[in-house]
C-alpha cells in the first residue's frame, strides 16, 4: 500500500513570509548588558568561517586561553570559554564540582545567588543559604559562623551582583572557604573586565564569566576556569557529571593537547572573542579597571546633581553596574520607555524585589564611557523634569 508523504513546504499551508527585518536600531547600550560591542570585535565576526579542528582555529583557541587566563588573573590550566551564556558558566561550575548528598553553602544578595542556589538543588546537594539583603554585601563573619557549623563542601558567591549593583569583597571569605577545606565557586559575569577578579590570590576554585558584559563581546561565550581542587575534585568524581554537555571530564580533552571532539564550536563567537580580549590587553587590566571607576563616580556625582540616589553604598558599589533609586510617584518603566524611543538609550529595571524600585545603568566595557555617562544624565534629566 502506498505510503502518503505530506509536503513540509511552507507553501503548502500558506503563503511564504516576506523577508525577516533587519534595519535594527543603533543603542545606546547602558543597561545590564549586552554593552556595546567595539567595531573591532564586530569586524572580526565578519572573518570567514574554517572548521572547529582545523589547525588555525586551534591555534586561535590557544591564543583566547591564554587571554583569558591573564584577565582572570590566574595559571590555571583548565580555563576556557563554554559554548553558551554566563547562565552555562554557572551551570558549568556547579555541575562539575557538586555531587549528591553534599552540603553547599550559597551566599545569597540577589537574584543571581538565588540562581546559584536553585542549580546546586537541582545537584541534589544539601544547601544551605546565608542571605544579606539585596543592596548589601555578605558579611565575611557570617561566612565563617556557617562554615564552622558542620562540613561544607563548597561556598557559592557572585562577585558582582548584576540585580543589585554590589560589588562584594573576596579576600577573606577565599581565606576562610580555605581554611575549612570547602572549595570556593565566584560568578564573575559582570566583574571580569572591569575590575580586578585576581582569582589566584583570592583562594577561587572555580570562576565563571560571560562575554557581554566588561569584555563587550556579543553574547553567547561563558568563560570559566578551574584551580588545581576543583581539577582534583572533579577528578575524583563518583557518579558521572549530570549534564553531558557542559561536562568538564569530555571537555577538557577538546581544549587540551587530545583535541578530541565534544560539540561544533562557534566560531564566529571564538572571533569575537579572541579580538575582544586583544582590546582588553592592549588598554591594561588596571588602566581599564581605572576607567570603569572613574567613569562611575563621575556618573554617580551627576545623580546627585539632578536629585537622583545610588542605591548601593559607594564603599560596596560595583562600578560597572550603578543601580539608581527611582523617585516615589515615578513611574520607573515609562522613564526607560522614554530613554529608548527618545534617546535611544538603553537602561535596565530592577529585578525581584527590587522590580519597580531601582533603575540598572551598566557602565561596561566599550559602554562606559564619560560621553555615555553625561548623555543619560542629561537625557534623564530631560525626562525627570517633564
Amino acid at each position: 500500500m502506498p505510503v502518503s508523504v505530506q509536503s513540509t513546504d511552507c507553501t503548502a499551508q500558506a503563503a511564504p513570509p516576506g523577508p525577516i527585518d533587519l534595519r535594527l536600531p543603533g543603542r545606546v547600550l547602558m543597561g545590564p548588558g549586552p554593552s556595546t560591542a567595539d567595531p573591532r570585535v564586530l569586524r572580526a565576526m565578519a572573518a570567514p568561517l574554517i572548521g572547529h579542528l582545523d589547525p588555525a582555529f586551534l591555534e586561535l583557541m590557544n591564543g583566547v586561553m591564554a587571554g583569558l587566563r591573564c584577565v582572570f588573573g590566574t595559571k590555571n590550566q583548565l580555563t576556557l570559554p563554554m559554548s553558551g551564556t554566563g547562565s552555562a558558566g554557572m551551570e558549568t561550575c556547579l555541575v562539575n564540582l557538586i555531587e549528591p548528598g553534599e552540603r553547599v553553602l550559597v551566599c545569597i544578595n540577589g537574584l543571581f545567588g538565588q540562581r546559584m542556589a536553585d542549580i546546586a538543588g537541582r545537584c541534589g546537594a544539601e544547601v544551605m543559604r546565608l542571605e544579606a539583603p539585596w543592596g548589601e554585601p555578605i558579611d565575611p563573619a557570617a561566612v565563617r559562623r556557617a562554615l564552622s557549623q558542620g562540613k561544607v563542601d563548597l561556598v557559592a558567591i557572585v562577585h558582582a551582583e548584576t540585580s543589585t549593583g554590589v560589588l562584594q569583597p573576596l579576600e577573606e571569605i577565599g581565606q576562610a572557604v580555605r581554611e575549612h577545606g570547602a572549595l570556593l565557586v565566584v560568578d564573575a559575569v559582570t566583574s571580569l573586565g572591569g575590575v580586578a577578579v585576581n582569582v589566584d590570590e583570592r583562594l577561587i576554585d572555580a570562576c565563571y564569566s560571560g562575554t557581554q558584559k566588561c569584555l563587550s563581546a556579543p553574547p553567547g561565550l561563558a568563560p570559566i576556569t578551574f584551580g588545581p581542587r576543583a581539577e582534583a575534585k572533579l577528578a575524583r568524581r563518583k557518579s558521572k557529571v549530570p549534564s553531558w554537555y557542559l561536562d568538564l571530564t569530555m571537555i577538557s580533552q577538546y581544549w587540551g593537547k587530545e583535541r578530541v571532539y565534544h560539540h561544533t564550536a562557534p566560531i564566529s563567537m571564538m572571533y569575537a572573542l579572541a579580538e575582544a580580549l586583544n582590546l582588553v590587553l592592549e588598554e591594561g587590566l588596571a588602566a581599564r579597571e581605572e576607567r570603569h571607576r572613574r567613569v562611575s563616580a563621575l556618573f554617580c556625582e551627576g545623580l546627585e546633581e539632578i536629585g537622583l540616589e545610588p542605591f548601593v553604598r559607594p564603599e560596596y558599589r560595583a562600578p560597572m553596574m550603578v543601580t539608581v533609586k527611582v523617585p516615589e510617584g515615578v513611574d520607573e518603566a515609562a522613564v526607560r520607555r522614554e530613554l529608548l524611543h527618545r534617546f535611544n538609550i538603553e537602561i535596565g529595571g530592577g529585578l525581584g524585589e527590587l522590580k519597580g524600585r531601582i533603575w540598572r545603568v551598566g557602565l561596561m566595557g566599550a559602554s562606559c564611557t564619560e560621553s555615555n555617562a553625561l548623555l543619560l544624565l542629561e537625557a534623564l534629566k530631560k525626562i525627570l523634569r517633564s
